[in-house]
Order: C-alpha cells, then sequence, then structure tokens
C-alpha cells in the first residue's frame, strides 16, 4: 500500500475540469447533433477525443503505469484494448473483413493489457494502430448509406444481424466506461483531473 504522502497532489487544469473550455477539442466541431447520425458520431468522435486527452503529455512510462494492484489496467492497455475493439466491430463485424485482435490471443486474452509496457516504440505503434482502426471505423461510416446497414455477429452466444446503430452506440458505451478508468488512472500518475 502506498502512503498518502506518496500520491500526487490533485490538479485541474481549468478551474474544476480537465481543460478550458475554449482549447477543448471535443469543442471544436461545434454543435452538429442535427439528426441521428451526426448525433451518434460526434458522441463517438467526443469519447475518443476523451480518451486522447487523458493519455496526453504522458512518456512511455506514463502510459503503461498500472492503476493499482491487483489491476492490469494502464492507459496503454486501455489505448490498446480500444484498438482491438475498433477493428473487431468495424472491420470484423461490419465490413466483414477476416481480421485476428493485434493485441489479444487464445493464449492471452488480456494481451491488450499485459503487453502494456513502458517502451517508447510499444506506445508509438499503439498510437498508430488506433489512429489506423479509427480512420477506417470513421470512413465506414460516413460511406454507409445508412445506420440500418448491417454486418453479421456471432460470438459463439448471440448471433444475427449487427446495424451501424447499434455498433456506434455500444461504442459510446464502451468508451464512456473506459474513459472513466481513464480518470482515476491519470489521476493516480499525476494528480490531473478529468472531465
Amino acid at each position: 500500500m502506498t502512503a498518502d504522502s506518496d500520491l500526487p497532489v490533485r490538479q485541474f487544469g481549468w478551474w474544476d475540469m480537465w481543460a478550458d473550455p475554449d482549447n477543448d477539442p471535443r469543442e471544436a466541431g461545434g454543435d452538429d447533433f442535427s439528426g441521428e447520425r451526426a448525433t451518434l458520431v460526434r458522441f463517438l468522435r467526443d469519447q475518443r477525443l476523451t480518451l486522447q486527452m487523458k493519455c496526453a503529455g504522458l512518456d512511455a512510462a506514463g502510459m503503461a503505469r498500472r492503476s493499482v494492484p491487483p489491476s492490469d489496467l494502464s492507459l496503454l492497455g486501455l489505448l490498446r484494448h480500444m484498438t482491438d475493439v475498433e477493428r473487431s466491430w468495424f472491420r470484423a463485424v461490419l465490413a466483414g473483413q477476416d481480421i485476428r485482435p493485434l493485441y489479444r490471443t487464445s493464449d492471452d486474452r488480456d494481451g491488450a493489457f499485459t503487453g502494456a509496457v513502458a517502451d517508447p516504440d510499444v506506445v508509438d505503434e499503439a498510437w498508430q494502430n488506433w489512429r489506423a482502426a479509427v480512420a477506417f471505423a470513421e470512413q465506414f461510416t460516413d460511406e454507409a448509406a445508412d445506420l440500418d446497414v448491417a454486418g453479421s455477429y456471432d460470438d459463439g452466444v448471440h448471433s444475427g444481424p449487427m446495424p451501424l446503430r447499434r455498433v456506434l452506440v455500444h461504442m459510446i458505451e464502451e468508451y464512456a466506461r473506459h474513459n472513466g478508468h481513464a480518470d482515476l488512472i491519470r489521476e493516480r500518475i499525476d494528480g490531473r483531473i478529468g472531465q
């Protein structure tokens, strides 16, 4: 157990928030909430930006730092996990591509987290993979005729068509949940409080 005196001092970027609203990249997209697709795309974009903000300014050691024992959660692990999630839903399910996860294996189902080590090359590769996965997802969503475009889903328990609408809602939920983890991990690293 760590003594309280060893913990970072809690700090805010602007008043009681992570970032000054005038410099918050999530606000740069304007108020594009006109229609279902624009609303879902905007909320997902903002959740993706939030993960980037939680990781901003950290070196490889900070990105790989574990939350608290015995957890293997780290910001780098979350980034790698979300890369596999993006690829799974958009490439495998919706686009029907035959891909494998980049980090999870049959021998190490938590490979996104266990392989999240304090190596700058590992961090750089994780960012490149995540950006490529997001770019594919954004292009797929932009080019889809409508939100009812569906892929085939079968996880061994549930199967059937999986529409883009449901994937977008799921991705917003997935990022929101993990951004909550990222808030606590970042606060543990350097005291930075998020929103």
